[in-house]
């Protein structure tokens, strides 16, 4: 009878850990002194893990228990492993990828964000779900139209920056287009938000479009808030605010406002971006001087249609050849390619709508000197024109302390108040 109770209570334990290890876990890599998140969902028919700072859910692993509470995770699509003890409240443990093992400890549940700025109901508005489409691309949408909405209304279509994002254009669980729109709607602007094509709920080729094609599909909400309304703007942020710049050179917006866009080459960009992260990230000033040189010539040759100089023809680290070596391979897609010899500055002259353009005195990743004093000297006199630095915030309009991209994160403030009241005062006018 003893050890009938004794076994039962070893199958108790046994289930209890396996119960007790279901459910999500979190904690945090220190990667150099950088602190990268890592969430598990340790589901036993889908498990999966998240990495909430570089903007990634719901990656597949596959998942390993043991009887005595130890956890094996592996993660193919990333060839990085976990192996873990279950210790009753944390999980202790080691992870790997590409030989670099770093100590990870999990604990039970996933850090919850403050972000107190993103709306929430009952709103003084309605919204509408809408679609339209650029060829074989359909774009799924949110209208926000505020009280008393008439044609008279001023109406913007938002565009968001590079990479795809949804409506929102939801980043680290803020939600800034949101924030945008429903800031405008309370003073009786309307808008419509899209997701981008081939991400949320629009489709569309994102394999071999450019920087032309997200144009035409801001361009196609256009034309369908032309059918309802008579001024119609756009609102771009980043690569956004390139597009709406592109647009009102080419006449089919009747007001824009940019946010952080782009104005110099793409080439120019990416060759800055790189100066900063690389500085950053304790690299010498003459391996990134080396480094930019290099890029510089790999850049040349693909808007030239030449073929690339290959990694080893420079004197560079071996990480930093690797790396040339990857830019390289993905000049060879239409949207880097078309992106590096992107330069708006020659269609400056053509713009004649109103243009509010604002960029963070401390972006990181669109400069703010020379893309706003390329404004200042290539746009027309139009005495509706604004172009401002905002002082003290990164390329997302918050108020931060470097502006390096691995703050966004942790600042709750999704977008400055002061930013949001230049937009009110401004499209009020129009």
């Amino acid at each position: 009878m003893k050890q009938y109770i004794i076994s039962a209570i070893l199958l108790f334990s046994v289930a209890s850990i396996s119960h007790a290890q279901t459910g999500t876990w979190s904690g945090k890599l220190d990667v150099q002194g950088t602190k990268l998140s890592l969430v598990f969902h340790l589901d036993e028919e889908n498990p999966t893990v998240d990495s909430p700072d570089q903007g990634a859910r719901g990656i597949p692993i596959e998942l390993e228990r043991t009887a005595m509470g130890a956890v094996t995770i592996k993660i193919p699509s990333i060839g990085a492993s976990y192996e873990g003890l279950w210790l009753v409240k944390q999980i202790v443990g080691t992870f790997r990828q590409g030989g670099v093992t770093l100590p990870l400890m999990l604990t039970p549940g996933e850090e919850k964000l403050r972000r107190p700025q993103t709306p929430a109901g009952p709103f003084p508005y309605a919204t509408e779900e809408v679609s339209f489409a650029n060829g074989d691309a359909v774009l799924k949408g949110t209208l926000v139209l505020p009280e008393d909405c008439t044609r008279k209304t001023p109406v913007l279509i938002m565009v968001t920056g590079s990479g795809l994002q949804n409506r929102d254009e939801e980043i680290f669980e803020h939600k800034p287009f949101a924030v945008i729109a429903d800031a405008l709607a309370r003073a009786g602007i309307a808008t419509l938000r899209y997701d981008d094509r081939g991400f949320g709920e629009s489709t569309g080729d994102v394999v071999n479009c450019t920087t032309e094609d997200l144009k035409n599909d801001a361009l196609a909400g256009i034309g369908l808030l032309r059918e309802r309304f008579d001024k119609v703007g756009v609102i771009g942020h980043s690569e956004g605010g390139t597009i709406a710049l592109m647009l009102a050179s080419e006449k089919k917006a009747d007001f824009i406002v940019s946010l952080a866009g782009m104005v110099v080459s793409g080439a120019e960009t990416l060759l800055w971006q790189n100066r900063v992260s690389l500085a950053a990230a304790g690299v010498s000033a003459e391996a990134v001087d080396a480094y930019c040189r290099a890029l510089e010539e790999v850049f040349d040759a693909a808007t030239a249609g030449r073929p690339m100089p290959p990694a080893g023809k420079y004197d560079l680290p071996d990480a930093l050849k690797q790396n040339l070596a990857a830019v390289a391979m993905q000049l060879r897609m239409p949207y880097l390619k078309y992106f590096v010899a992107l330069d708006v500055r020659p269609l400056l002259g053509r713009i004649t709508c109103p243009v509010l353009a604002l960029n963070g005195t401390r972006d990181m990743q669109v400069e703010p000197e020379s893309n706003l004093g390329a404004l200042r000297s290539g746009l027309t006199g139009n005495p509706c024109n604004k172009v401002e630095a905002v002082e003290g915030v990164n390329h997302l309009f918050q108020h931060c302390r470097t502006g390096m991209t691995d703050e966004y994160r942790g600042i709750e403030e999704t977008i400055a108040p002061e930013v949001l009241e230049t937009l009110v005062a401004w499209l009020s006018e129009m």
